[in-house]
């Protein structure tokens, strides 16, 4: 047996699998609806069984009550011998506990040994479902004097014909329920399922287009002051569009970064074609060209370099948690400072720094602050002084701000200074890829800090990172 049920389970499963969702949520709602109404009306059969055969019941005992007042001392004997009524009166009889003392004439009820008892007081009262007259009859048998018992009885036709009436009745209902629960389950698996079926329809036109901007139509907000009255469904549904947004998000930063890419990096490709084909011909030039032409490629060799690890740096995801460290901010700052000093020995760097630690990635916040002064010194003109300043906050964490003396930032510029590959006019003619700023946000953003740029007082830029 239990291999057998084993069996049907695993025959069972694949049809499960194999057919769709809203059938199967049909069909549970069908069987669960239609197992209720077939169970109440199997209740209601059994209730209204009942109920009219204990109304036969009462009957019979108010008619025994009757005979027993009209015929107080009576023998063995038939007392009313027409049973062919629907109703009372009923036919009744006087049984002895002994054979010996019946009448001469036969009973008209059939009489047995638990009769006999009944008048003998060794048994209590009863009721048979008999057949009388080609008739079903219904008998109650009960105590009637000592040494005697009394049988009455009543025709149930009523009563039979009123519990084939009910059970047509209540299979009637019963299949009407079955029918109604079916068209309920196909209506609540479509109205259920609509916003499942819009996120499929969704989530195949955008693998089919491969476009991101479609989104999944949500039912309208109820009116101002409502509770909010959103399912698990809709919730879902606006999950997906939130997934959606994050996705088309990226893959218009992912082609701008592409297209931008291309376009920074055919200006140096096409240098760099230039003067590689120039130095092929080496022989019709100078030395003093040849020697021009070769500092020219190794300079346009280093942008084209530096500008494509940027690129990798920037496309980077945030750091493995594993690689997270404590991090002291004070020597890396120092470190950071002696570095762009060498690099630009004309513009001072004026450093305070407090013993600050912070978690991070120390590579990665070495080449965010390397950022920010390389970034300043350039702006800065020679003999300007850059501050940085590290100090820590009084609720916890760092802040570090990087402020020169240069042109500043210009309002209009403020909020694309951290955009990939955005340089502001007074940028243009400088070197650099455009990218340092927007790797320093990322940077920034991966260790859970904020980085804003600002007009400083009294001129120049202000950049403050916030841990």
């Amino acid at each position: 047996m239990s291999g057998g049920g084993r069996g049907r389970r695993r025959l069972g499963a694949p049809w499960r699998r194999r057919r769709p969702l809203r059938t199967r949520l049909a069909l549970a709602v069908t069987a669960a609806v239609a197992l209720v109404a077939v169970g109440v009306c199997t209740a209601a059969f059994f209730v209204v069984r009942g109920a009219l055969y204990e109304q036969l019941n009462l009957s019979l005992t108010q008619s025994a009550r009757l005979a027993a007042q009209r015929n107080p001392d009576s023998g063995p004997d038939t007392l009313a011998g027409e049973c062919r009524f629907l109703a009372a009166p009923a036919c009744a009889e006087v049984v002895p506990a002994d054979p010996a003392k019946d009448p001469a004439a036969p009973y008209l009820l059939p009489v047995d040994a638990t009769t006999r008892a009944v008048a003998a007081g060794r048994h209590a009262p009863f009721y048979t479902d008999i057949v009388h007259a080609g008739h079903p009859t219904r008998m109650l048998t009960t105590d009637y004097a000592k040494g005697r018992a009394l049988q009455v009885a009543l025709r149930a036709d009523t009563v039979e014909d009123g519990i084939e009436e009910a059970a047509w009745w209540l299979a009637l209902i019963g299949a009407g329920g079955v029918v109604v629960a079916a068209g309920l389950g196909y209506w609540v698996s479509r109205t259920g399922l609509a916003p499942v079926t819009r996120l499929t329809a969704t989530a195949e036109r955008i693998a089919a287009t491969r476009d991101p901007r479609h989104r999944i139509e949500l039912p309208p907000p109820g009116p101002p002051g409502s509770p909010a009255r959103e399912d698990e469904i809709t919730r879902l549904a606006g999950s997906f569009n939130t997934m959606l947004g994050e996705l088309e998000q990226s893959v218009t930063a992912q082609r701008r970064l592409v297209a931008d890419a291309s376009h920074e990096l055919r200006t140096p490709l096409t240098a760099l074609r230039t003067n590689a084909e120039l130095l092929a011909r080496g022989e019709r030039l100078t030395p003093e060209q040849r020697e021009r032409a070769s500092l020219a490629l190794g300079r346009q060799l280093r942008e084209v370099t530096g500008l494509v690890n940027d690129l990798i740096e920037l496309a980077r995801d945030e750091e493995p948690q594993p690689l997270v460290e404590q991090v002291r901010l004070a020597p890396l700052v120092e470190h950071c400072a002696e570095a762009a000093r060498a690099h630009r020995p004309a513009v001072p760097l004026h450093v305070r720094v407090a013993e600050v630690v912070v978690p991070g990635v120390p590579a990665r916040l070495t080449r965010l602050v390397s950022n920010l002064l390389d970034n300043a010194a350039k702006f800065s003109p020679a003999g300007a002084p850059v501050e940085v300043e590290l100090v820590a906050r009084a609720g916890g964490g760092a802040e570090l701000t990087v402020r020169d003396h240069g042109p500043g930032i210009a309002a209009e510029d403020l909020p694309y200074v951290f955009d990939r590959f955005y340089r502001a006019g007074a940028a243009r003619a400088l070197p650099g890829s455009g990218l340092g700023l927007a790797m320093a946000r990322q940077i920034a953003r991966a260790h859970a800090a904020e980085l804003v740029a600002e007009a400083a007082p009294g001129g120049g830029a202000l950049f403050r990172l916030t841990f």
